[in-house]
């Protein structure tokens, strides 16, 4: 059966393995989604990335990061652009979350990039997510 929006699959299930406190959750592979998780693991919010094969597209296997209190590092994932509903934005418009003590990960024509490097970078695209 074909998934309607497999980058809020992505989120949901590294949530739902954060709330499990589970150590890896695998996710099947795409190179959005491998470049979605690059950008959080850049971040610091998950750990290792490890593609691991099997007889149909490949699983990406993330490694969930936690506090030495053993709080999850990430407190919140939101999908912002929709299969229903894109959101665009301008270089001069790349939205900040939590006044900076989160990131935003957009698609870009340079790439996939962190909110801070789009800006950075003077760059705007789709914002696919929100990570705090």
């Amino acid at each position: 059966m074909s998934m309607s929006d497999p980058i809020a699959d992505l989120l949901t299930r590294i949530r739902n393995g954060l709330h499990s406190k589970r150590d890896k959750v695998d996710v099947p592979a795409s190179r959005l989604k491998r470049e979605i998780c690059r950008v959080l693991q850049s971040e610091g919010y998950i750990g290792e990335i490890a593609e691991v094969e099997d007889d149909k597209q490949g699983l990406l296997r993330i490694t969930l990061r936690y506090q030495q209190n053993g709080k999850p590092t990430i407190k919140g994932l939101e999908r912002v652009s929709k299969p229903s509903l894109r959101r665009y934005v301008g270089s001069n418009n790349v939205p900040i979350v939590l006044s900076g003590l989160g990131v935003s990960i957009l698609t870009t024509p340079k790439g996939v990039m962190s909110g801070k490097r789009a800006r950075s970078e003077n760059v705007g695209g789709e914002v696919v997510c929100r990570v705090w």
